[in-house]
Parts: C-alpha cells; structure tokens; sequence
C-alpha cells in the first residue's frame, strides 16, 4: 500500500538517512545499562515568542479567598424570638390600659349610678383631653424656651403667657416660670399674684454673683426674685417697677438671666415688649425654641402680628413656620366672624397651627389674674393651645 507524504512534516537530516521516506520514525539510542535514559531533546524556543514573553509577562496569582460572612447571633429567646424587657411589659401594659373608664356625660353618669359594675369607655371629648394633658405631661430633653412675641399693645401677650403658666403649671406640676422680658416696664408682676418682696429682673441681674457657684445655689434662693402664683404652681420673673430705674435689658443681660432659669426649670415663658429692635427681644426670638403669636381677633392686632413674621422672615429666621404657632383670643362676646375666619386662614399659612380663645372677662379685665375664675371654655381653649405647643416642642 502507497503512503502520501504529510505536508507538515519537517526533513530531519540528523535522524533520517537519505532516501527514507517520510513516516520513518527515528529509533531510540540504545540504553547503556545501569544508566537511566537520556530524556529526549528540548524543542529551542522561538526567539520571536521569547520576546512576547519577556515584554508582556503573565503573571499568575491565586485569587483571595472571599472575606468572612459576618453573622449576628439570634437575640436572646425561644427560637431566635426577642424577650422583652420589664421596661417593655410596663410600656405594653400601660398601652393596652388607656385612660381609663369615662367620668363625662352620660357614660360617666352610668358609670357613677350603677356603683361601677356598668363602665363605659371614654368618648372621643374625654379621649381628646386626656391626650392633650398627656401630650403636655410630657418629658422633654431639656429646659424648653417658649417666646410670646406681636408688637402691638393689647395683643393679649401678657394674659396668653399667664395662661399658659397656669396650665403648664397646674397639669405639669410645676418646674414653670413666666418671665416679663420688656426692656422697661412690663405688667406682668402685676398681673400676676403679688408676693412679700419686690424684687425684679433687674434686682436678680444686681445679684447674678450668688448664683455662679453651681454646687452651693438652690432653687429656693430663686425665691427671693420671682413670685410663687399658688395653686398655678409656677413662678413669675417681673421686670422693672420702681420708677427710679433707668436703663434697659441688654442681649447679656438677657442669656445671663436665661441660663440661670434654665438651671432650675423646665418650660420658661418669656413675655416680650412692643419693640422688635430691642436688643433683649431679639436675643429671645433667637434664643426661642417655640414663637408663640398672640393675636385678638382684631385687624390692627392681626396686621401686626403678620408684620411681624415678614420682618423675621426676611432678617433670615430658619424653619419660621415649623417654629411658631399661634393663639387668637376673641376680644369681647361677639367678633367678626368674616375676620376671624380670615385671620385663622392667613396664620394657618404661616404657622404650623392655630389655636383660637374664646372671650373670658376675668383676661381682658386688666387686673389680676384669678385662674379660679377662668371659664371652662377658657381652661379647655388653653389645654388644646398649649398641647400644640408641647407638641411642637
């Protein structure tokens, strides 16, 4: 049989003798014995591939193994299950418990005639109270400062912040102190119940020494200074009375007394004059953690007090609306309703929220304030107003 010569083999001169043909296959050299045998002959690389290696080595690494999975243990419990705390037992207790059997209106009345056996749930104006008092009840982080600003006399600020110190004071516990921060002469002592001593703002700015030492003063020397308003469980701060006093309350004197209350009390209400470029003013709206706008459900009031909110707007006041809230009290039995409903739409756009007050003769009389005397309508109107205000703090 003919065999075709393989185009791709190579003449080897060295092993094929001349004349043989292609497919002859070169025999291996004989072995010498006890020698092992001569491994065959390297192919010689090619010079061309020797540069490619040489110019563009590959280098071989072994990859890294894949970081370790990071595996958060089960929390504590049956089958990974969490456990609650005793903190969390009372918490769902206390949930589950609401506020109780209803003591208003005819579920009350069922409630107090059948000796208890028969006990209805609170209906949603009795629910709404007891929220409102526990949003005020409340802890706060910190002392908390709440501003009553409008520019115009007669813009109810005075009585609005006696209000509410009566009833932070009285649903708190105390831990309250109305501050009268006018640059001169304010009403507030005056208005409030009167005391043993005269002394005054000005009096504690004189005396601010015997409160640097942190560890040796007390609340109770504090009582030389403000006025206790009883029952209300809160104290008032007046400004100055004696008219032999001339100067004013400067941005210093300001932070000074303010970080002095803010040592022994919980909520400061600062009442504030008529006059926005006073230096103490200012230093209280910046000091502020809540703006209250006090407005009567007048236009003169109503103007001013919006006024007001476009000067500190533009002078660069943060997060206004969120900040500031505001309480309209009518000013006699009968209002504009037009007006009123007007100004409840405008400042609803400018603050987080609008809290109206009905007329109460015992507010706009101009003497002392007997919150005994308050009207239902008046107590329950500044429970919801200063819920708004706890919650925005």
């Amino acid at each position: 049989m003919t065999q075709e010569n393989n185009p791709y083999d190579e003449p080897d001169s060295r092993t094929r003798p001349t004349g043989a043909p292609s497919h002859w296959v070169t025999p291996p050299p004989p072995q010498t014995a006890g020698r092992p045998p001569t491994p065959p002959a390297q192919p010689r690389p090619d010079p061309s591939q020797e540069a490619t290696r040489i110019t563009n080595p590959q280098v071989t690494t072994t990859p890294a193994p894949p970081p370790p999975v990071a595996v958060t243990p089960p929390p504590p419990g049956v089958h990974g299950l969490e456990v609650p705390s005793a903190t969390d037992f009372l918490d769902r207790r206390a949930e589950s418990a609401g506020f109780g059997p209803a003591t208003w209106g005819w579920r009350g009345a069922i409630r107090k005639m059948s000796g208890g056996l028969i006990s209805p749930k609170m209906g949603q104006a009795e629910v709404a109270y007891e929220q409102d008092r526990a949003m005020i009840q409340r802890d706060f982080d910190g002392p908390r400062t709440i501003v009553f600003i409008n520019p115009k006399g007669g813009a109810a600020k005075t009585t609005g912040v006696l209000a509410a110190g009566y009833t932070f004071g009285t649903v708190r516990g105390g831990g309250i102190v109305a501050w009268d921060n006018n640059e001169t002469r304010g009403t507030l002592g005056i208005r409030g119940m009167r005391s043993t001593h005269r002394n005054t703002t000005r009096e504690l700015l004189d005396n601010l020494a015997a409160f640097n030492n942190v560890h040796q003063s007390r609340i109770g020397d504090l009582g030389a200074f403000v006025r206790s308003q009883g029952d209300a469980h809160f104290d008032v701060l007046a400004s100055d009375e004696r008219p032999d006093v001339t100067g004013q309350i400067h941005a210093d004197d300001f932070g000074q007394v303010h970080q002095l209350l803010e040592r022994f009390y919980k909520v400061i209400l600062v009442d504030t004059g008529n006059n926005m470029r006073a230096e103490n003013w200012l230093a209280a709206a910046d000091t502020a953690d809540l703006l209250v706008v006090t407005s009567t459900v007048r236009e003169d009031t109503g103007y001013s007090g919006l006024w007001m909110l476009d000067a500190l707007q533009e002078s660069g006041y943060a997060d206004l609306k969120l900040k500031t809230i505001t309480v309209l009290s009518d000013p006699s039995p009968k209002v504009d309703t037009n007006l009123a409903r007007d100004l409840t739409e405008v400042y609803q756009q400018r603050t987080r929220g609008v809290y109206r007050v009905p007329f109460d003769p015992v507010l706009v009389a101009g003497s002392t304030v007997q919150y005994s005397q308050l009207s239902e309508d008046t107590k329950m109107s500044w429970l919801k107003a200063c819920a708004g205000m706890a919650h925005a703090l």
